[in-house]
């Protein structure tokens, strides 16, 4: 349960720590005290999002602390033990907002997100708002309960994978469909492509020597008048290169005796001699193998024409187009096995919605069963808040062809009727305001005796009554005190009076400031209160009677 809150510097309130007790607790105070900014620190703490605005004028933070003891709490401590942050029987969760930067959350001082705070909170904490009665007239809100009350959360959320696993089959399926009503198309241009660089030979060719092929050929006559100058300058000029080093190289070995340090010069021209002559022989060589092939270099032009050309095409270098083939070659082995993967991903959605319709009928028959335990709960309690005739059936309606949904094929009506004689109606066709409230507070009652979250809270949901009718609310309330913590937001003394625990709620101002702040209310003090909630302006000693007495009733 709720064992503390403190709140600084959140919109009126400048500094405020409470501590909460087991039982029932009333909050009371003049209407726009401030008693909402105490839902909306609950609210900030168990993850909902937050705006700076919430911030006090002139703070640059504020903070919410709730504490929690876990010793009826189960399922919290469960999550805390599966997510490593438990803490023993006490857990502390905090949230801060700064003006700027980021907001943060904190569970037992060790950092978490808001969907962690989130997730935790629905095992603490559950608000019934003001305008309950407005959310049961939405279908969704409706099943929701009756999903709580008949425990479906396990089963709702394989249902819901199941289905999200459904739905991406079938969008698969559809992608591949369309892609098939073009695959012939295709198919017949990626074959007309792959022929085509397949005429061209591009995997047996080496690009690099067909363009080195082609450059020797095309510069025929310049390589052949280049190296048959060179040849006559080595053995035909006058005087011929090789007889010059020749004759250098007779010179100096003659006077080597006469100076032995040209023994080495002489041996050095010796050997440049004998690379000359090689080279000679070499150039002699290669112009024998010379000859003018027109026909050899017009079918290279044609060829290293081609594949630009069809690099250009394929937008790739012309060493690339064999690689650009084996790519075109897997696409189109792609493309024709569709087909067989379309027949798989059919097997599987039909495997899936087979299994999803098996689920989906569990779910529906466990809601058909709490429906009607759930029904006569409400019924029973509706008769008691002023409406004797009253009933209430819970209806699940099935459509078993209906395309598969995460929250299964039911539609969930409550059908009410408030007299005798009437035919049961939708519950958002019921006319009053005040039989409106009155039934969505037995539903909330309700569907809470049926769950185990320790801490109830009320906002004000017995507006619209009043007289009897609301001092059956304060004991129901009570009652429901006996087994779990109730808080209750109300402007009825019946209901008041009959609390374990009464805080006031007040907001003061300096003509600068205003600020916020809540009391515990001592018997003395309880009196005053709930005959300011009975009475006008002016507190009268009969009205002060009349508050002592709905007390003592109640202790």
């Amino acid at each position: 349960m709720l064992t503390g809150l403190s709140i600084r510097e959140l919109a009126v309130v400048k500094r405020l720590d409470l501590e909460w007790e087991s039982g029932f607790t009333a909050l009371t105070g003049e209407t726009g005290a401030g008693k909402s900014i105490l839902l909306t620190a609950l609210e900030l703490g168990l993850g909902e999002r937050a705006d700076a605005d919430l911030i006090r004028s002139g703070a640059e933070r504020a903070e919410v602390i709730l504490e929690f003891n876990l010793r009826d709490a189960d399922a919290a401590r469960l999550w805390l033990r599966d997510n490593d942050l438990e803490n023993g029987e006490v857990c502390l969760i905090r949230r801060s907002l700064v003006n700027k930067g980021r907001h943060r959350a904190f569970i037992n001082d060790r950092p978490v997100s808001l969907e962690a705070l989130l997730a935790l909170g629905q095992h603490l904490v559950e608000i019934h708002g003001q305008h309950a009665h407005l959310r049961l007239c939405q279908a969704a809100a409706r099943r929701q309960l009756l999903d709580a009350h008949a425990g479906c959360q396990d089963l709702l959320t394989e249902l819901a994978e199941l289905c999200q696993t459904w739905r991406s089959v079938c969008q698969r399926l559809q992608q591949l469909r369309q892609n098939a009503s073009d695959q012939a198309l295709k198919e017949e241009f990626l074959r007309f492509q792959i022929q085509e660089l397949e005429a061209a030979k591009v995997e047996a060719l080496d690009f690099h020597a067909l363009l080195a092929e082609h450059t020797r050929l095309a510069n025929l006559d310049k390589i052949l008048i280049c190296a048959q100058m060179q040849l006559q300058r080595l053995y035909e000029a006058d005087p011929a290169v090789i007889d010059q080093v020749e004759q250098a190289a007779r010179e100096l070995e003659s006077i080597a005796s006469l100076t032995p340090e040209f023994t080495e010069v002489a041996e050095l021209i010796r050997s440049a001699q004998i690379q000359l002559e090689e080279a000679g022989s070499i150039l002699r060589q290669f112009l024998g193998q010379l000859e003018s092939d027109p026909a050899r270099l017009q079918c290279l032009e044609e060829q290293l024409s081609t594949l630009h050309d069809l690099a250009r095409k394929h937008r790739v270098r012309p060493e690339e187009l064999s690689l650009r083939l084996a790519q075109m070659r897997a696409e189109l082995a792609e493309l024709t096995s569709q087909e067989g993967q379309i027949a798989q991903l059919e097997r599987q959605r039909e495997t899936l919605e087979s299994r999803y319709r098996q689920m989906a009928a569990e779910l529906s028959a466990r809601r058909r069963a709490s429906a009607e335990e759930l029904a006569a709960r409400i019924t029973e309690l509706i008769r008691k808040l002023g409406m004797p005739h009253g009933s209430l059936v819970i209806e699940v309606h099935t459509d078993a062809e209906a395309e598969p949904r995460p929250d299964g094929l039911d539609r969930v009506e409550f059908l009410v009727t408030t007299n005798p004689g009437l035919p049961l109606k939708p519950l958002a066709k019921v006319a009053s305001g005040g039989e409106l409230s009155r039934l969505s507070l037995a539903i909330q009652v309700a569907c809470s005796q049926a769950r185990a979250v320790p801490t109830l809270i009320f906002d004000e949901v017995d507006s619209g009554i009043g007289g009897g009718v609301a001092e059956i609310v304060g004991r129901h309330l009570r009652e429901l005190g006996r087994h779990r913590q109730v808080l209750c937001v109300t402007h009825l003394p019946q209901v008041a009076a009959q609390a374990h625990h009464h805080y006031l709620v007040t907001k003061t101002t300096d003509g600068c400031e205003t600020e916020t702040q809540v009391y515990p209310l001592m018997v003395a003090d309880r009196k005053h209160e709930i005959a300011r909630m009975l009475g006008g302006v002016k507190i009268t000693a009969q009205t002060l009677c009349t508050a002592e007495e709905m007390l003592q009733w109640n202790q």
